[in-house]
């Protein structure tokens, strides 16, 4: 476009730089005015390689200035074309104005606006009062308020309510810069981007219109069907289909009623899979509460459809609940048998008990716990009087049933033992008075203990028991633990900032 306005003063009358075309019927020059006037039918002339048409066209020497009016056409070269009603140009400052139905075309692009600026030293036009471009060669589409054109380097610049359309893709933003050579566009102020099956929002940001590959800063955010990832920095690859996230990254699946949250995040649609690290957490809405996960990385899988399936943690694994909280170091937890199994050093806290072993299941029914199964070096152990004394239950492979969160019922296979202080209540008009009777030992190949609130309420035992009630006067200190017996309430978390955060007290 820069070719097409260079009139210069000391030229213009010359028939080699200026010569008229069939069309243009007179030369009229206006000594009072000192303007140069191209009249007739149709004024058509060549100028350095430019035609131009138009009603008519004045040019005034002193002030370097060319001004055309009526139907006027530029063409470059068979490239480039521009219509106007009305333009004015002045040689001294290499500036154009154009007015009235601009439209600018090139073997690419065309430009429709109502006025437009240009600066030849700059090689820019400009636009201030709405404008829309349209691809040629695509279904591209961009409106905007103001927009800024480099045509030697293809780059654009648009402000004021810019929308974007091509296929697949749209977009709305504040400011955009698209550098077509590239197929880029950089983006500034709240964004929205919509691809096929997602919707992104940002601030600030840059996106590969081809590749459909990009960045998303400053309350950046994916939303695809129930599913919505946000972060302090975003990378989305639509069409490799999968997304990494920084800072403060937080994926939730209304759907699956989870959410997942950690300082780096890469989730896969194409391979169905996802992981957070830095301080990863995990929240799963059951039906009556809230169950957090916390892990150095967490790993989640999908099905086909894409619904959430299972969730591995790893390393420095902290579980808690309102009515179970947990302790391992590896996790694995399967959405739709609502089953949890607990690796290497497994620690439950429910109420007054405490489950420990060499691998804990957990079994969820109704957001709460059915049943544990633990295997290899299992004990159950439950503070009575606070902390006094402790009802103990151990073995090779252990059972434990709940009702609405509450232990009520251990079973425990081969090598089995309880240690437990039965307890007699002593009733008056005005008192309850509760009196350890002694300390209970029974081993047993197998036994079967029934509990009412930590208190053992009957044993049941399979196998020729050795059983002995010591009172308390008489307790074997030998004898008061279980073998394996440890009791860890520090380790224990009693909130949400527990588990990423534990105690050190």
């Amino acid at each position: 476009m820069s070719a097409i306005f260079l009139f210069s003063n000391t030229i213009w009358g010359q028939k080699d730089i200026l010569e008229l075309l069939p069309g243009s019927y007179k030369l009229v020059y206006n000594e009072k005015t000192g303007a140069q006037k191209l009249v007739g039918g149709g004024v058509n002339f060549k100028y350095q390689g430019n035609t131009m048409y138009c009603d008519s066209a004045y040019f005034f020497a002193k002030k370097n200035e060319v001004r055309a009016y009526g139907k006027v056409h530029i063409n470059k070269n068979d490239t480039l074309n521009l219509f106007c009603d009305s333009m004015h140009y002045n040689g001294l400052t290499k500036k154009a104005k154009l007015w009235g139905n601009v439209r600018v075309r090139d073997r690419e692009y065309k430009l429709v606006t109502d006025t437009l600026e240009y600066d030849a030293k700059k090689g820019r036009a400009i636009y201030r009062n709405g404008g829309r471009v349209e691809s040629i060669l695509n279904q591209e589409v961009l409106t905007s308020k103001v927009g800024y054109f480099y045509p030697d380097s293809k780059n654009f610049s648009f402000s004021g309510r810019v929308d974007y359309k091509s296929e697949g893709l749209s977009m709305v933003t504040d400011t955009l810069q698209y550098k077509y050579a590239q197929k880029k566009m950089y983006f500034y102020g709240p964004t929205t981007i919509y691809t096929q099956g997602s919707v992104m929002r940002c601030e600030k940001g840059w996106f590969h219109t081809e590749n459909e590959e990009g960045v998303l800063e400053q309350n950046a955010s994916i939303h695809k069907d129930s599913k919505i990832i946000t972060g302090r920095s975003l990378y989305v690859n639509s069409q490799k289909g999968y997304s990494i996230g920084k800072g403060n990254v937080v994926y939730r699946d209304t759907l699956g009623k989870m959410s997942f949250m950690g300082d780096y995040s890469y989730l896969s649609d194409k391979d169905n899979k996802g992981f957070l690290t830095g301080n990863a957490l995990a929240e799963y809405r059951l039906k009556k509460d809230t169950l957090f996960i916390h892990a150095d990385t967490l790993f989640s899988f999908q099905d086909s459809l894409n619904e959430l399936q299972t969730v591995l943690a790893y390393y420095e694994v902290r579980v808690f609940s309102t009515d179970f909280q947990g302790k391992c170091d590896s996790l694995s937890y399967d959405k739709l048998t609502d089953k949890m199994e607990l690796f290497h050093s497994p620690i439950l806290w429910s109420n007054n008990a405490e489950l420990k072993g060499d691998k804990m299941e957990i079994f969820l029914k109704d957001s709460v716990i059915d049943y544990v199964q633990i295997t290899n070096k299992s004990t159950v152990i439950m503070e009575v009087d606070s902390g006094k004394y402790y009802n103990q239950i151990a073995g090779k492979n252990l059972f434990a049933y709940f009702d609405n969160n509450e232990l009520y019922r251990v079973k425990v296979d081969q090598n089995a033992q309880t240690i437990y202080f039965p307890q007699d209540t002593l009733r008056n008009d005005t008192l309850v008075e509760i009196k350890r009777s002694g300390m209970a030992r029974l081993y047993a190949s197998s036994i079967v203990v029934y509990l009412d609130s930590g208190e053992v309420e009957k044993v049941v035992y399979v196998g020729m028991p050795d059983g002995v009630l010591y009172p308390m006067q008489q307790i074997n200190k030998e004898e008061q633990f279980v073998k394996g017996f440890s009791w860890s309430p520090i380790l224990r978390p009693r909130n949400v900032e527990e588990i990423l955060y534990p105690r050190c007290d």
